[in-house]
C-alpha cells in the first residue's frame, strides 16, 4: 500500500545555468528542471533525490540561482503533508548546517516535496569556507544538502535513515571528491559505511555517488 511505499523521484546532472547565454538554448537546462519537479508534484512523491550537478558552475550567474530558487519555491513549498520520518542524528546528517535538521521539520517553513541532495565535481565547495550553491539553496530552507567529508585522509558516511509504515531506508551520500584521492582511501581501506545500530538488516540501503 502507499502507506508502506516510498516514492522517490531521482534526478540528476541537470546542469543549471549551462549556455545560459545562447539565444537558442539559454532556458534548456531551466525549462528541464520545471520539468521534473512538475513531474515530482504531480505524481505525489515522497521525496526528490538529486545525484549531483544540480548546478553548472561552481559559482552560478544571479539568473540561474534566481530561476533555481523560484522553480523550487514554487513546486515544494506547500501543504501536502509529507508522510515519512527521519530517525538518524540530522546533526550528523546535516552537520556542515547552521541549521542542521532536514528542511521539512523546520517549524518557519512549509515543505510539500523535501529535496535532498549531494554536490557534484561542477558545484562542488571551494573557498576558505567551503561553501557551493547547494549551501545556498540549503541555509534558504529549499533543499537538504548531504553527503558532504572534511577530511581527505578518512571518511565515515552515516546514512540518513528514512522511515515509512514498516519500510526503511538508509540513505548514503558522498558528494564529488577527486577521483584519485578517494580511490587512495579506498585502497587504504579509509572509507567506512556505518550501519544503523538497529534491525541493521531490515533497511533498504541507497548510495549516492558521483565519481568517474
Amino acid at each position: 500500500g502507499e502507506e508502506e511505499t516510498f516514492k522517490i523521484l531521482v534526478a540528476t546532472d541537470i546542469h543549471l545555468g549551462y549556455l545560459e547565454k545562447d539565444p537558442v538554448r539559454g532556458n534548456d537546462t531551466f525549462v528541464t528542471f520545471d520539468e521534473i519537479l512538475r513531474h515530482a508534484q504531480q505524481k505525489e512523491v515522497d521525496f526528490i533525490l538529486l545525484g549531483g550537478d544540480l548546478f553548472h558552475e561552481n559559482k552560478p550567474s544571479r539568473k540561474t540561482l534566481h530561476n533555481c530558487i523560484e522553480l523550487l519555491r514554487k513546486y515544494c513549498m506547500g501543504d501536502h503533508p509529507v508522510q515519512f520520518e527521519i530517525l538518524s542524528d540530522q546533526s550528523v546528517n546535516f552537520g556542515f548546517s547552521k541549521f542542521p535538521w532536514v528542511n521539512y521539520q523546520d517549524g518557519n517553513l512549509n515543505i510539500s516535496i523535501p529535496v535532498f541532495s549531494i554536490h557534484g565535481n561542477h558545484d562542488d565547495p571551494t573557498g576558505a569556507d567551503a561553501l557551493c550553491a547547494l549551501d545556498i539553496l540549503s541555509s534558504a530552507g529549499l533543499l537538504n544538502h548531504f553527503g558532504r567529508s572534511s577530511s581527505v585522509e578518512k571518511i565515515d558516511i552515516s546514512p540518513i535513515l528514512l522511515h515509512k509504515g514498516s519500510t526503511k531506508i538508509a540513505l548514503y551520500g558522498l558528494g564529488s571528491i577527486p577521483d584519485e584521492r578517494l580511490y587512495r582511501m579506498f585502497v587504504n581501506k579509509q572509507v567506512t559505511m556505518l550501519r544503523p545500530k538497529e534491525d541493521e538488516d531490515n533497511w533498504f540501503n541507497l548510495f549516492v555517488i558521483h565519481q568517474n
